[in-house]
């Protein structure tokens, strides 16, 4: 790895209210986490990112934030998250923790005061008359109060939409990137990155919000190593890149990696115009296959259309299980051997599947609600993690969990995969650690196998070579030190994924 610990990094996604309940309630918690850190550490990931975690009605999983001086109380005190990024140093872990500066919550004292006065209201988007803008999770942007003015908010109603003209809103949030600075963060990823500056025409991607982006690279590079990460949905990946600018953010994620079908010729576009776009502003790229937006990969690999777009049109198509798994194993050391960072969801590296049969009653997304049930939401990839035992709550924690997990997890827990050399968990743990010896940041170059495989050699001399095609392939020289399934022969089988590395030359 090179000597900005960021730039070839495997950073593992905690939704801290499914990884473990520490005291019983059946959500998960500060506590749960400090007492799975040695499981991390294990992995072998260099970074915790963490979904928002600071008080909340949690209206939208926590992304609707009232205070950004807290913590919400299911998920524990200041006081514990400070001792979890203590502790988390201690085992050389980083912490990244999210910041949602598109919008707040109605329950935060701000809004609450623009409600009580509208004198006060310059902090948000209010108007006296609404336009024709759509929410993202379906339904009009726009809400009235009572005294008969309206409130823009992209996402749910109870997530109101910063104005970013307001000097106030930008140096409350430059305080709030010191306050986690001082407590120890090492970084922020900034969600929706691109819908901050709004105009009475456009909400995303003005050009005003580099800006905010160019004093908040001042912020964080005086405090050394810490790095700003960018959630950015832009097709333009000319525009994509401005936001990486050697002044800007460091690193954004790559979503069209994460959206792309297993079709070789199509993943080989985007890899290539991933590298094409990073590398001339020396902005390391990412390697992305799931978050707690998307459709976890073993699902999604298992059916015949393995891309992935919001709006849920392919939920409850079918998946072949054993397929999904094989491709997974695959795409998860494709993604890990490509150079910069890589990022894991919890419970992929468990190859869980995504949890299609919840009751309606159980569903918590505002997508699902505000679509009228057209678009089941999200919840089926937050379905709280299994660690051992037979059956639910498979000490995660209390029963029953916030949503609830299926039957038949027994054979995916962490415990009964610890044991299994074979399983999707001890496939992670080796990689992840082949990972940090002999790849991350750094350079590749394409070998050419033939049609439906993707080969390349990396500056250390390790080859990788997937097999999206049909047939068996001849592997080239080199010593097999990890494959996503077994060799036939010598031949790498279909959907399969090999690391070779000769450790004599």
């Amino acid at each position: 790895m090179s000597q900005a610990w960021w730039r070839g990094a495997a950073i593992y996604q905690v939704y801290l209210r499914s990884f473990a309940d520490g005291n019983g309630d059946g959500a998960g918690d500060l506590t749960g986490l400090r007492g799975r850190l040695p499981y991390l550490k294990d992995l072998g990931v260099d970074a915790i990112w963490l979904n928002p975690w600071y008080p909340s009605p949690m209206a939208d999983g926590g992304y609707d934030v009232a205070d950004y001086r807290g913590i919400e109380p299911v998920f524990g005190t200041l006081g514990e998250a400070e001792k979890f990024i203590a502790e988390a140093h201690g085992l050389g872990i980083k912490v990244i923790i999210d910041v949602v500066p598109n919008h707040s919550s109605t329950a935060s004292a701000w809004f609450q005061e623009a409600l009580a006065d509208p004198g006060a209201r310059e902090r948000f988007w209010f108007r006296d008359e609404p336009n024709d803008w759509q929410s993202i999770f379906g339904g009009p942007a726009w809400t009235q109060v009572a005294d008969g003015q309206w409130y823009l908010h992209l996402f749910a109603p109870e997530q109101p939409d910063f104005n970013w003209d307001s000097a106030e809103v930008r140096a409350d949030f430059e305080d709030v990137l010191r306050f986690w600075f001082e407590r120890g963060v090492d970084g922020f990823r900034v969600d929706s990155a691109a819908l901050l500056v709004k105009d009475e025409t456009r909400w995303e991607d003005l050009d005003p919000v580099h800006d905010v982006y160019r004093r908040w690279r001042e912020i964080a590079d005086e405090y050394g190593d810490r790095i700003l990460i960018g959630e950015l949905w832009l097709p333009d990946q000319e525009r994509f890149a401005r936001y990486l600018r050697p002044d800007e953010l460091h690193t954004a994620f790559n979503f069209d990696f994460l959206s792309c079908p297993w079709e070789p010729a199509e993943l080989r576009r985007v890899i290539d115009l991933t590298l094409a776009t990073h590398t001339p502003i020396g902005a390391p790229p990412t390697w992305v296959l799931a978050n707690h937006d998307v459709t976890r990969p073993v699902t999604r690999y298992g059916r015949a259309d393995t891309s992935f777009a919001h709006g849920g049109a392919l939920h409850g198509s079918p998946s072949d299980p054993v397929l999904g798994v094989r491709r997974a194993r695959a795409a998860a050391l494709l993604a890990m051997a490509l150079p910069g960072c890589v990022y894991v969801y919890q419970g992929e590296e468990l190859g869980l599947p995504e949890v299609e049969d919840l009751p309606d009653a159980a569903r918590q997304d505002p997508m699902y609600a505000r679509s009228g049930g057209a678009n089941r939401g999200r919840d089926g990839c937050r379905v709280p993690l299994p660690w051992s035992g037979a059956e639910p709550p498979y000490g995660f924690g209390g029963a029953p969990t916030w949503l609830p997990q299926p039957e038949g997890w027994a054979a995916l827990t962490a415990e009964a995969q610890s044991a299994d050399p074979g399983s999707m968990l001890t496939l992670y743990r080796r990689a992840l650690s082949l990972r940090r010896e002999l790849l991350g940041d750094g350079t590749m170059t394409w070998l050419d196998l033939g049609p439906g495989v993707l080969a390349f050699t990396r500056d250390s001399g390790l080859t990788s070579v997937t097999n999206l095609g049909a047939e068996p392939v001849r592997l080239p020289p080199g010593d097999p030190v990890l494959t996503s399934g077994p060799l036939t022969d010598g031949h790498l089988p279909a959907d399969t994924t090999a690391w070779l590395y000769d450790r004599q030359t």
